[in-house]
């Protein structure tokens, strides 16, 4: 920090009033809104943001494609576990029908028993 020494109030006063003039002509020295240059800047800007815009849009659809992705194959493997679940459950049915019940197999062993017991 610079340490002014100033001598009264009135060169303080003039100090401040030639600030305030050297921000006044850097602000009148900006260039107009309708200069070649400005206007170069502001299209870059726009071609930047529009690039942008494309590849977040890019990165969104990428991401959306794999979340489908994922969900069908979620879906799929849902379906082929019950696929499986079902075949199972057919091949159950299927083995129970070719064994005997087990009323059947109870009476079987009954006459065996009575049969080796010779009527006692």
């Amino acid at each position: 920090m610079r340490n002014t020494n100033y001598g009264n109030v009135n060169q303080r006063l003039d100090d401040a009033a030639k600030a305030k003039r050297a921000m006044l002509e850097a602000f009148k020295a900006r260039p107009a809104a309708d200069d070649a240059e400005v206007a170069a800047r502001r299209a870059e800007r726009l071609a930047i943001a529009e690039a942008r815009e494309a590849r977040q849009a890019a990165k969104r659809a990428e991401r959306e494609a794999a979340q489908e992705a994922a969900r069908q194959a979620r879906a799929a493997e849902a379906a082929a576990k019950l696929a499986e679940e079902e075949a199972a459950a057919a091949a159950r049915i299927a083995n129970a029908r070719k064994r005997p019940s087990i009323t059947a197999l109870l009476a079987s062993h009954e006459a065996a028993k009575a049969a080796r017991k010779g009527g006692r």
